[in-house]
């Protein structure tokens, strides 16, 4: 694999902060969560000095690249500057991993760089390939009292910018132009336009009054329990090729049908407790018909909305449908005592006791 040049690191450039986001809270160094909204995240980040333990909110807005092809930007946003000035000379904040180019990359913040009243920032590529250049960046980014006094801090925040061009390998006389250049795959889209036509269908399924046209070959492919049911012994339609599926909404078969054909999660609406409930219908409808890579991506958008409010229920069902990761999320939730005494007083807590209390017992002996 060619190594990509840093003539990637185009620029790294202050952005104006635009509006606030809900924050979460970290324990230990680790970002324990993220929300994303309109491909917007938000992290909080606790990092250790060797004097005291500091809390800092380091915002995220992650957008993908701009285009298709080996340019892209990053945007990394800083929430609690202000915390920051007593950071240790070097010590990083890192935003997480983001591909451009196909590669994967990480920014890497510096409160305190070594060029003294300087903050710097540094892009890392978060890979291995072969004679690779790690990272470059810029410990002279800009003046402490320069970003301060100017219109990029505002409510003690700021966001930086990265536009990155990967550059594989470099052309010379003795190396041909490439003049046929290969698109990505597109499949998902044709598969898609599959599903939405019902060109081909030899299937229908009813759920809750609502019909869905699919193919039968394609069900089996995807899922064993679709394969059971449509060919094997556990053969449910009827002789007019009729499926009824129980207990589950249309809105989320069709997202389940989305999923069976693109691989793709479907678009989510932005409403963050419609989302929480479109992910957590999903995962109970992945672990049903045997989708573990669905039901995998649904634990990680889960894991994104653990709070006070969510927690019991994200754990009830985790504990039900056998989600170790979302499990393990939800404990590291509630190892902070704040967050255990606010679950112990709410309504939920009685249903997460009633339902599950082997979990109850697990969560008081850790």
């Amino acid at each position: 694999m060619s190594s990509p040049s840093f003539a990637a690191f185009r620029r790294c450039v202050l952005a104006k902060p635009t509006r606030r986001h809900v924050i979460k809270l970290c324990r230990r160094g680790r970002v324990i969560h993220e929300i994303s909204r309109f491909h917007q995240a938000c992290h909080n980040v606790v990092l250790q000095s060797r004097r005291q333990r500091q809390a800092i909110a380091v915002r995220l807005r992650r957008r993908s690249a701009h285009r298709a092809g080996p340019w892209g930007y990053h945007i990394f946003r800083i929430d609690g500057h202000s915390l920051t000035k007593n950071f240790p000379t070097g010590e990083r904040i890192n935003s997480s991993t983001f591909v451009v180019g196909g590669h994967r990359w990480l920014l890497r913040y510096e409160p305190n760089s070594k060029v003294a009243d300087y903050i710097g920032i540094d892009l890392y590529l978060d890979e291995t390939v072969a004679k690779a250049v790690k990272a470059h960046g810029y410990s002279k980014l800009v003046k402490r009292e320069e970003l301060e006094a100017s219109e990029h801090l505002k409510n003690d925040s700021f966001a930086v910018r990265c536009d990155i061009l990967v550059i594989n390998e470099f052309r010379t006389e003795d190396t041909p132009l490439a003049f046929i250049e290969v698109p990505p795959s597109d499949m998902h889209r044709h598969l898609a336009g599959l599903l939405q036509t019902g060109r081909g269908a030899d299937v229908v399924f009813d759920v809750g009054g609502a019909t869905f046209t699919a193919h039968r070959w394609m069900l089996a492919a995807r899922s064993p329990v679709f394969n059971a049911e449509l060919f094997g012994m556990m053969k449910e339609s009827d002789s007019g090729g009729l499926v009824h599926i129980q207990d589950m909404e249309p809105r989320v078969f069709k997202a389940l049908l989305f999923f069976v054909y693109t691989d793709m999660f479907p678009d989510m609406t932005g409403e963050e407790d419609d989302d929480a409930a479109m992910a957590q219908h999903l995962l109970v409808a992945a672990d049903r018909y045997g989708m573990d890579r669905l039901k995998l991506i649904c634990e990680e958008k889960l894991c994104k909305y653990i709070d006070v409010r969510s927690v019991a229920t994200i754990l009830t069902l985790a504990e039900q449908h056998h989600c170790h990761g979302l499990k393990k999320a939800c404990f590291d939730f509630l190892s902070s005592p704040e967050n255990l005494r606010a679950l112990v007083a709410s309504d939920s807590f009685q249903h997460l006791s009633t339902s599950c209390p082997s979990v109850i017992k697990e969560l008081l002996l850790r």
